[in-house]
């Protein structure tokens, strides 16, 4: 989809990447490795790439040599290393200045709000260290361009996840946390992406290899994009997207949003089955034994009850407008500022001392939740709130 916009502005992507340094951080995964495969075709002078994930990174280097063709790259290295520790500043104080810097670290997933421990993490990982690591930006890339993803579910959020995003990007463009840095400083909301790693999508594809039942959530319709066209939203928000810009994909919910349940379907058919829906998992189980041999396969359609489980997406928020920034099907919300008041730095504040151990770590979700809520006060309504967790169904 985003392909022919990419192919049309080249040039602009070449001036901003050709011949300059480049670092990727959390690049290991589904996201991050294509976005580093597309920025690769674009010959930096230098491409370093920063994830905790050994195994990714290995993953990622093999992909980069198997290439068509191999990029010439003078410098590309990768480095197993958490991105808000202080290792990280200091390799930022020995490579450094960077031209362009990706952050791809997150906690990307609805589930791990499911208590005050992993929420815990989702903070220090999609906020505080965000904060942390503009501040080294400024003292050793200041003139560079700084692209960091966020998602769809961080306009008008109903999960936690989708709320650390929300004040990721307030942490981003407010001015506390920008001074110092001259460089662009870009951000991108976009849909699902198909088979990415930890995906329903790739779940699909080991449980029909395990032999297993498939599952999704009934009722519930999601946007898609391929893991190729991730890498060119992602490298045309980080080189093009004017500072101080979300960048969402233009898509239509009545022409792209999908039931889930639909897709689901259409990758059994794929495989010359057809599929067969069950409320019970343990029916579906038993069923295993059965409907393959009538090219059948079971289905497990849940409900969706669980916290933050949003029935459909959307790409901007209440009060936010929507620009053309000249990227064909590529559209950007500017940041509107904190329009309920606040202090981002003061929640910064408040939720390192409890990331650190400085504070005692709250045991209700509640408290948690009104610290979003000193910035983004409708969190404390829209949240999904459930006694249920995904890692109780199947």
């Amino acid at each position: 989809m985003f392909a022919p916009t990419l192919a049309a502005n080249s040039d602009a992507v070449a001036a901003a990447v050709t011949g300059k340094r480049v670092l990727a951080i959390g690049a290991a995964g589904s996201i991050g490795s294509h976005t580093v495969q597309t920025l690769a075709g674009f010959q930096p002078a230098a491409l370093h790439v920063v994830d905790q994930n050994e195994n990714g990174l290995a993953e990622l280097v093999r992909q980069y040599w198997s290439m068509p063709e191999v990029p010439q790259i003078a410098d590309f290295r990768t480095w197993a290393l958490d991105y808000g520790a202080p290792v990280m500043r200091a390799l930022l104080s020995a490579e450094g200045p960077y031209d362009l810097v990706l952050n791809f670290a997150a906690i990307k997933h609805v589930r791990s709000e499911k208590d005050a421990f992993s929420l815990i993490q989702m903070f220090d990982t999609n906020i505080v260290k965000q904060a942390r690591l503009l501040g080294w930006l400024a003292e050793t890339s200041s003139d560079g361009r700084y692209f960091c993803v966020s998602t769809d579910k961080a306009a008008n959020p109903v999960s936690f996840m989708g709320a650390t995003k929300r004040i990721m990007e307030h942490v981003l463009f407010d001015p506390a946390f920008a001074v110092g840095q001259r460089g662009a400083i870009t951000s991108a909301r976009f849909a699902n992406v198909a088979f990415s790693n930890g995906s329903l999508l790739q779940s699909f594809e080991a449980r029909l290899a395990r032999g297993e039942p498939l599952a999704c959530p009934e009722g519930v319709r999601r946007y898609f994009v391929s893991l190729e066209e991730s890498g060119h939203i992602c490298t045309l928000a980080a080189t093009l997207a004017p500072g101080g810009h979300i960048v969402i994909p233009d898509l239509d919910p009545q022409a792209h949003l999908v039931p889930v349940r639909q897709v689901a379907e259409a990758f059994l058919a794929a495989h010359g089955l057809e599929a067969a829906p069950y409320q019970d998992a343990a029916q579906a189980k038993a069923a295993l034994a059965t409907d393959p041999a009538r090219g059948r396969w079971p289905l497990i359609l849940t409900a969706p009850d669980t916290p933050g489980e949003k029935p459909y997406e959307e790409f901007v928020a209440e009060g936010e407008t929507v620009r053309d920034i000249g990227l064909d099907v590529l559209k950007a919300v500017p940041w509107a500022g904190l329009r309920h008041g606040g202090s981002v730095a003061a929640l910064v504040g408040e939720l390192e001392a409890l990331c650190v151990g400085a504070r005692p770590l709250p045991t209700e979700k509640d408290a948690l939740k009104a610290l979003i809520a000193t910035l983004e006060p409708a969190f404390l309504n829209s949240h999904i709130a459930s006694t249920k967790s995904l890692d109780a169904r199947a």
